[in-house]
């Protein structure tokens, strides 16, 4: 069974036992969190939401916080004298998927 969850506006497909990586939560490392905003589970039966089903949460720990690799932002205009260096690194929190209530 798995289910289809909005988490800050990203959606993702989490299953029991399963690590999400989403975008860095406020959540301490080992700190338990809760999502209810499930959109869709799919058993035995499908319930999809519209936009959301109630009563279903998905519980889970946050595991760890890392950063990614590093992404390089370079701007060229050519025999202009223009040239832009910049570099990027996005956080991300790892969750692992406890328990799925109410599906």
């Amino acid at each position: 069974m798995y289910v289809l969850v909005e988490i800050k506006g990203k959606q993702y497909k989490a299953q029991k036992g399963a690590v999400l990586k989403v975008d860095k939560l406020e959540s301490a490392e080992g700190e338990a969190v809760e999502f209810d905003k499930v959109m869709m589970v799919h058993g035995d039966d499908v319930k999809i939401g519209s936009p959301y089903l109630a009563g279903v949460t998905v519980k889970g720990t946050v595991e760890s916080q890392k950063k990614d690799k590093k992404v390089i932002i370079f701007k060229f205009k050519r025999r202009k004298n223009y040239r832009r260096k910049q570099g990027h690194r996005q956080t991300y929190s790892y969750v692992k998927v406890e328990d799925i209530v109410g599906a």
